[in-house]
């Protein structure tokens, strides 16, 4: 992992001192509740061919919803949503038809295949893939991101990220994904957003692609302080795959990972957790497995300074209330 502390801290500040309840307008005379649709087609039978330049059409500071449909094909391109171009419905032909990739490393601040800035995004069925690394080769294995995300109020049904190092930079502000489906080998899943994943597949392919590497690592989050309310939940998830891991590593004093009604298979090794560079106030950090089901959820060995929650507290974390007391995910595009 890349440490960009000081990138991440400046849009951990303006998050802090910008938010505001902005809503995107909603056309309820459409079925997708957008006010237009745009389409990407390779062949050149939409408006557009590829994905980047539909956005590029849409006007700054737009304020009501649009639709992007994406048809079937491997794009091979870079996407940014800018800061300026909120109200974005990036919908794919399924996470197996619409795939999106980029070959990019080291630079965590430009390597992803999809970044996006702005408040109000959603996507669905998408597979963004960073190729960097896969296969491996006789590189070296290094950051390569295939998305990072910072906007607030931001959902993903049914997408997959695919990745080696650092794939999901799930960097700031309040994240759904809904049946989502996020492989890599180390620190796949990280950043210092407010998160629920819900129904995902977490994947595992270190045994794959890094086959030198002893050991995988799924999450680090970037929690600083106990005022911070970030936090990466999964429920009802499954974490799997090729060789062993730890669920997560500490990338923030207060770092905050729960599980919760998952399915662990035996990748998981037996401690569960690292607190990497927080050896001596393991006590700030709050990791939690609770009802979680399957052979790698065993905690009679994980690190005694794993927290145990009360029902209500642990409720508190996974009722989607954790990341929408006002009711953003309703007021979303209809995306089924």
């Amino acid at each position: 992992m890349k440490c960009l502390k000081t990138l991440a801290f400046a849009f951990t500040l303006s998050f802090a001192i910008c938010i505001q309840a902005f809503e995107c307008e909603l056309n309820l005379k459409d079925p997708y509740r957008v006010a237009f649709t745009i389409v990407v087609d390779q062949s050149g039978k939409g408006n557009f061919k590829t994905i980047q330049s539909a956005i590029d059409s849409i006007p700054f500071n737009n304020k009501k919803w649009i639709r992007i449909s994406i048809f079937a094909g491997k794009y091979l391109e870079q996407v940014t949503i800018p800061p300026n171009k909120p109200c974005i419905f990036l919908e794919g032909a399924g996470p197996l038809k619409t795939d999106v990739e980029w070959n990019a490393h080291a630079n965590t601040d430009t390597s992803a295949t999809f970044t996006s800035y702005p408040e109000n995004i959603v996507a669905k069925g998408i597979t963004f893939k960073n190729t960097y690394n896969i296969p491996r080769g006789d590189t070296p294995m290094v950051p390569a991101l295939a998305a990072r995300i910072y906007g607030d109020k931001s959902a993903f049904y049914h997408c997959a990220f695919v990745g080696l190092q650092d794939t999901l930079w799930d960097t700031i502000g309040r994240h759904y994904y809904h049946k989502c489906y996020i492989e890599g080998a180390i620190d796949f899943i990280w950043g210092s957003a407010q998160s629920i994943y819900e129904g995902c597949v977490i994947s595992l392919n270190v045994g794959t692609y890094a086959k030198e590497k002893a050991f995988g690592v799924i999450t680090a989050q970037g929690r600083n302080s106990p005022n911070d309310p970030s936090g990466f939940v999964f429920k009802n998830c499954k974490f799997e795959g090729v060789g062993k891991a730890n669920l997560g590593r500490a990338y923030g004093l207060y770092s905050r990972v729960i599980i919760n009604k998952s399915n662990l298979t035996d990748f998981v090794l037996p401690a569960g957790w690292d607190a990497w560079r927080y050896t001596n106030d393991v006590d700030k950090l709050t990791y939690v497995e609770a009802d979680n089901v399957g052979a790698g959820a065993n905690t009679g060995a994980r690190v005694k300074w794993m927290k145990k929650l009360s029902d209500h507290d642990l409720q508190s974390f996974v009722d989607n209330s954790y990341i929408d007391k006002e009711g953003w995910i309703a007021k979303l595009p209809k995306v089924f």
